[in-house]
């Protein structure tokens, strides 16, 4: 793929698909694909001419072997749970977005006592969940494949009620030399890569509280 893509690419014609700036720079580029630094939001992204197609996209996501029943992914997607329901009020109503071919967060609350909702672009497509309000949205390795950022975490945001919740699971970029050697951009679904002052970024267009737990769990509060 990559050679004739980045033939045809007009460096002067990219924008940020987050913040829609044009202020770019290029952080790194591989035999398939460029990566473009914001250097308004600090977001780093792959260009849409680069995207794989839908059905390519969903051969990648078919070969996760995701279940509730795999102890060792419960004790992965709990780096986010823990935190989250420590916040949470008893019975709080959730979305799961992005819950994958083998939902399983969403399990794990409800078994916690709350009532949870999901959506999947490819598994669960119920654009009905997403006009909806929430106690709280989880979107664990998600973000990273969003071909709209700014759109989708905007839609996210407004479905999320006053007090409400927003987690997010996602390695996270730290500078120029590490990523280009860092194994999370090699996934061929993953197109957008954040950093700690990217989502500082998001937190002040939300003017939300934001908390980092860990290395890769990111909470929003949206304030009342």
């Amino acid at each position: 793929m990559g050679g004739k893509l980045q033939a045809k690419l007009n460096f002067k014609s990219q924008t940020c698909p987050l913040c829609k700036k044009a202020e770019l720079s290029k952080i790194h580029k591989d035999r398939r694909r460029d990566y473009f630094l914001c250097q308004a939001c600090k977001l780093v992204f792959v260009p849409s001419a680069q995207f794989l197609s839908a059905k390519d996209e969903k051969a990648e996501y078919d070969l996760h072997r995701n279940s509730p029943d795999d102890q060792g992914y419960r004790h992965f997607l709990s780096r986010l749970f823990i935190p989250l329901q420590e916040v949470l009020a008893p019975g709080s109503h959730g979305l799961d977005f992005g819950s994958g071919p083998g939902p399983t967060l969403s399990i794990m609350f409800e078994e916690a006592g709350h009532s949870m909702v999901i959506y999947d672009r490819f598994y669960a497509q119920n654009p009905l969940v997403l006009e909806n309000q929430y106690d709280f949205i989880t979107a664990t390795e998600v973000v990273e494949h969003l071909h709209d950022p700014k759109k989708e975490m905007d839609r996210l945001w407004g479905c999320l009620k006053p007090g409400g919740w927003l987690g997010i699971m996602t390695k996270l970029v730290f500078d120029r030399e590490a990523f280009a050697h860092w194994h999370y951009k090699n996934d061929p679904t993953h197109v957008c890569f954040f950093a700690r002052s990217t989502f500082e970024w998001i937190a002040d267009q939300w003017q939300a509280k934001l908390t980092f737990v860990g290395k890769d769990v990111i909470l929003f509060y949206k304030k009342n």
